[in-house]
């Protein structure tokens, strides 16, 4: 049923023009990073630009390096466990249920500090982050498990991690150094 105007001698205007994205649950596109599973729901295609959003599983011990957006804030709501942060140089615990929004140009990462998975939702404005994600993650394996990367993986995104979509620069500190807290 639709609900546009009846007359139609007048022009539709555009905000009757069906336009909204749905992805539907476990239709995105799931990468492998790190160990980490992402699973793309947006991208700064299918949103014009405006936003990239991604679903996200990190396992305990698990999360990028530090590292800052230079172009793009980044956006988090944690739905269950909980993950350390680094905000400049210092650190908080979000919690299942916190938000947390990192303005562009702040060094931050997050860290799974549980022993249980913890699950978010992470988001870019404008989108174009979520395009490392898409290209540098390994594709799942049936039946497999996402490993963590030894620093040279890492050391190999180089090249894209200065594209003026994702625009990232890495920017380590003693903790990106340690293993997963599930292998000390």
């Amino acid at each position: 049923m639709s609900s546009a105007p009846p007359n139609s001698d007048v022009e539709t205007p555009d905000y009757y023009r069906p336009c909204v994205s749905h992805v539907p649950a476990g239709k995105g596109v799931v990468k492998w990073m790190s160990g980490d599973v992402y699973e793309v729901k947006a991208t700064t295609e299918s949103t014009n630009g405006a936003l990239g959003f991604i679903d996200c599983w990190v396992p305990p011990g698990n999360g990028p390096v530090a590292h800052v957006h230079k172009s793009a804030d980044e956006a988090f709501y944690l739905i269950s466990g909980a993950l350390e942060f680094l905000n400049g140089d210092q650190t908080f615990v979000a919690n299942a249920g916190d938000f947390v929004f990192v303005p562009k140009g702040t060094r931050h990462r997050f860290r799974n500090i549980t022993a249980e998975e913890t699950h978010m939702v992470a988001f870019y404005t404008p989108g174009g982050g979520e395009a490392l994600f898409l290209e540098a993650g390994d594709d799942p394996v049936p039946g497999g498990k996402p490993e963590f990367w030894p620093p040279e993986r890492g050391l190999a995104l180089a090249a894209l991690l200065g594209r003026k979509d994702i625009d990232m620069e890495v920017l380590p500190e003693e903790a990106d150094f340690d293993i997963p807290a599930d292998e000390a």
